[in-house]
């Protein structure tokens, strides 16, 4: 599934490992090899490009926690919010490439944010892919004060207030900013943008009523909805999502928008071959807990395709190169 579905009609598309001792013919080899040899060693860091509380947040956590007694190590979650993930994006980039420290991101950060923002750097360069985690659409939620039950009588409120209508998001050219872009130009409807630093605090300005709706990702929108904080008008796949069986599609409402995303994990460009093949493999392994499995039904979640490392940095690679020439024609840039 792609990071964003490629339609609008064509839309938007066992046991710890390597902690041994080495022996002391070890202190002859390079300081590169060394730490190649141990991984992980010591704690591991996750870095999120949003703020706590968001999909990606919530996620990175829930591996965390199935992923810990695989490596036999502590996995410390840093929460680096800002420019649509980039800033926890540059933050990885940036970091030794040994395997210590790892991106959690999320697919736009990865694809779409290169192409809109003014600036950033070259994330295939910079980065090294190393597995999907997850694949997911999003939400369209509004808050109790708002007097719409589906999203026809939202789109019907537009029209009759026409520009009135706000909508939050992660940051410019996140899925959440770019699936309100292309509802807005299938429904013919005029609104405003407001970008937040992560999904969270953008959920937060729904529920208390300054911002009109979101396309949230599922995780921390489930629960909200659930609790009677938000209303849920839409889903954005091609089907119904499993934790909310009576939200319908934009596509059963009439408005043909597909958005769907998924989440990867990836590692600083030039670490170790053999580095990222034992995080590949710890990662596999701990999403074989049915506790991770668990996780991502609860959330609305689905488990990626099995893709090698291999496929999956031609996976990142194809759809870098497909989303350069549609954003061309969205004209979305860094604001």
């Amino acid at each position: 599934m792609n990071a964003l579905s490629r339609r609008h009609a064509l839309a938007l598309g066992s046991g710890a490992l390597g902690s041994g001792a080495l022996g002391s013919g070890a202190l002859l080899l390079p300081s590169g090899l060394r730490a190649q040899a141990t991984w992980p060693n010591g704690p591991v860091t996750f870095v999120v490009g949003y703020a706590a509380g968001g999909s990606t947040d919530i996620n990175a956590r829930e591996l965390a926690n199935v992923m810990t007694p695989v490596i036999g190590q502590q996995i410390i979650i840093d929460n680096k919010g800002g420019a649509a993930g980039s800033i926890g994006l540059r933050t990885v980039a940036n970091a030794k490439p040994d395997g210590q420290t790892l991106f959690v991101a999320v697919g736009t950060n990865v694809i779409i944010n290169p192409h809109v923002q003014k600036g950033m750097i070259d994330t295939l360069a910079s980065l090294a892919p190393i597995c999907q985690i997850t694949d997911y659409q999003y939400v369209l939620v509004v808050g109790n004060s708002v007097p719409a039950k589906n999203a026809a009588e939202l789109v019907a409120l537009a029209k009759k207030d026409p520009e009135k209508l706000t909508y939050s998001s992660s940051g410019v050219g996140g899925n959440n900013h770019l699936a309100g872009a292309l509802f807005a130009e299938a429904a013919g409807i005029k609104t405003t943008h407001v970008p937040y630093k992560g999904t969270g605090p953008a959920v937060a300005d729904v529920i208390s009523g300054i911002i009109t709706m979101n396309f949230s990702s599922l995780p921390p929108a489930v629960s909200q909805i659930k609790g009677g904080n938000l209303k849920a008008l839409a889903v954005t796949g091609n089907t119904r999502v499993k934790s909310l069986p009576d939200v319908p599609t934009l596509k059963e409402q009439g408005i043909d928008v597909v958005v769907t995303s998924w989440q990867g994990l990836f590692a600083p460009a030039k670490t170790p071959a053999d580095v990222l093949d034992k995080i590949e493999k710890a990662t596999k392994e701990a999403m074989k807990n049915p506790k991770w499995q668990e996780a991502l039904a609860r959330d609305g979640l689905e488990m990626p395709p099995n893709r090698t490392r291999a496929e999956f940095t031609k996976f990142v690679a194809d759809e870098h190169a497909f989303w350069g020439k549609k954003l061309k024609e969205l004209k979305i840039e860094m604001e």
